[in-house]
């Protein structure tokens, strides 16, 4: 589904250029969850905004479907750490939002936010302001805001960061539910070991700052779609094999 070549990023600064990411190399496969983890400032979140179309980056190539990245595309959804919900919207008027910009007709965009809420166990917060809902909820109107438009890749930057730990266990548990009604392409940055190891079909671990590169890439085969694999071995076994790499020197995989 996208694939990265040779990927750096860096940013320009007062003393000259900063680098962020260093020949990031990586394919995330359609259908499959990816998870991108690393320590902050290692490049994550630059990376996720090349994917999205929002940064270009310096050199390198990235492209979805075998089509070069050349600005936002229609097909990719994005959501960030902080959700991104207007507060002057009710949780309807934020779902509708991105089918208001693609111009779909009055009728249809109510009978799919409609849809939408109902799928998501929302229908009696339509008219609620973000202010007036937990994190949980928040996080469950940037998901259906980003799947309203029916996108085959949803690139998510720490969704979960904001939650209490039982809220964020119970939001992983929703989003691989979710993911096995829509099997779209997922890419999740995340600083989680846990996370990744419950979430990704595929984890890719950069180690470094300024910049940061990829240290190694775990296809995460152990993995269960339920929420009962956190209590199992093979959870266990795969952040531990994580943990070594990213307690590793830098340069250096165990």
């Amino acid at each position: 589904m996208v694939t990265i070549e040779n990927l750096s990023i860096s940013y320009s600064g007062v003393n000259g250029s900063l680098p962020a990411l260093d020949r990031f190399t990586a394919t995330f496969g359609d259908g499959k969850v990816a998870a991108i983890l690393g320590p902050s400032g290692c490049g994550k979140t630059s990376l996720l905004n090349v994917v999205a179309g929002l940064k270009k980056p310096s050199a390198g190539a990235v492209s979805i479907d075998g089509t070069p990245i050349n600005g936002v595309r229609k097909g990719t959804a994005i959501i960030f750490q902080d959700f991104g919900l207007l507060p002057w919207k009710t949780a309807e008027a934020n779902v509708e939002l991105p089918l208001l910009i693609d111009k779909v007709p009055a009728k249809e965009r109510k009978e799919r936010v409609r849809a939408i809420l109902g799928e998501f166990g929302l229908k009696d917060f339509a008219r609620y302001y973000p202010g007036q809902l937990s994190g949980g909820m928040k996080q469950r109107i940037a998901v259906s805001r980003s799947l309203v438009s029916s996108p085959n890749l949803l690139l998510m930057d720490e969704p979960f960061s904001s939650l209490d730990a039982l809220s964020r266990e119970d939001a992983q548990n929703f989003l691989l539910v979710l993911h096995r009604k829509r099997p779209l392409a997922v890419v999740v940055v995340t600083h989680s070991i846990e996370e990744a190891a419950f979430l990704a079909d595929d984890i890719f671990i950069i180690k470094g700052r300024n910049p940061g590169g990829l240290a190694a890439r775990i296809q995460n085969s152990l993995r269960v779609s339920e929420k009962s694999f956190r209590n199992s071995p093979q959870f266990q076994e795969t952040c531990g094999a994580i943990r070594k790499i990213m307690e590793a020197p830098d340069g250096q995989t165990p």
